[in-house]
């Protein structure tokens, strides 16, 4: 199986922590150059100073914001003078607040699909180019499983994560004739900060705590637990991988199973 991602260069979005290091962490063990971007400078700085280099690898970081897709098209045009080719594209921003959709405002909706979707959207202008003439592309949106099952509490992220995997879809038949691939790793309830907000929101809304809301989300999923960042980082490196050309266009679970639907 080639998994070989030596000479290629890969961008994580939101790769200051959580899912986004650990993505960054796996695709620069298969050999890529790793360049991650998200708002916290220090901590860009510990994520790069602990990515894989045997193999003589060159890591960077951009301090970015995909709240300001205009900003983010700057910083990103002044890469890649730098940097001819970006090969592999992984979206990955934090979810927007929870809370019902009908209690959700215009402006709320509009903010999560600026940093959501504008923002990948202008990111893959601006790389599918080189990608093109690379032969070589992968473009890889961390999304949610509520793409297949809309989930309790979380309106705003129901609704772009939708609009995100529909987009993607488009854009794999688009791309699919140029080696570029797009797809969507959907996680499930994942060991990070974004989940300790969500468990924390749901035990004051329950008033519960949050060790009970955990033992009533793990009771929920056939693997018995919560998943690890590093086994959905796994399977985003996968389909950045050669061995993956021909998988494109798919919503992928990482979830233990929890998904009802298939």
């Amino acid at each position: 199986m080639n998994l070989d991602l030596t000479n290629k260069t890969a961008l994580v979005c939101g790769a200051s922590q959580g899912l986004g290091a650990a993505v960054a962490s796996e695709l620069a063990l298969l050999g890529a150059h790793v360049v991650v971007l998200a708002r916290n400078e220090e901590k860009l700085r510990r994520v790069v100073q602990s990515l894989d280099i045997s193999l003589r690898q060159q890591h960077s970081y951009i301090v970015a914001d995909t709240a300001h897709p205009d900003q983010l098209a700057a910083q990103i045009a002044s890469l890649l003078t730098k940097t001819r080719q970006v090969h592999i594209l992984v979206n990955n921003t934090g979810g927007p607040p929870a809370g019902p959709l009908l209690n959700t405002s215009a402006d709320e909706l509009e903010t999560a699909f600026r940093s959501q979707l504008s923002a990948a959207h202008t990111l893959v202008q601006l790389l599918v180019p080189g990608m093109k003439e690379a032969g070589y592309g992968r473009i890889v949106n961390i999304t949610s499983t509520s793409v297949k099952q809309p989930i309790g509490g979380l309106g705003i992220s129901n609704t772009v994560r939708a609009a995100v995997a529909n987009w993607a879809k488009t854009l794999s038949n688009e791309l699919g004739p140029f080696g570029i691939t797009v797809n969507n790793v959907l996680p499930g309830s994942t060991r990070t900060d974004r989940l300790d907000y969500l468990f924390e929101k749901q035990a004051a809304s329950a008033n519960s705590t949050i060790d009970i809301i955990m033992q009533q989300a793990v009771a929920q999923i056939p693997a018995g637990r919560l998943g690890e960042p590093e086994e959905l980082a796994a399977a985003v490196a996968f389909l950045c991988s050669p061995a993956a050309a021909y998988i494109n266009g798919i919503n992928l679970p990482v979830d233990g199973g929890k998904l009802s639907g298939l």
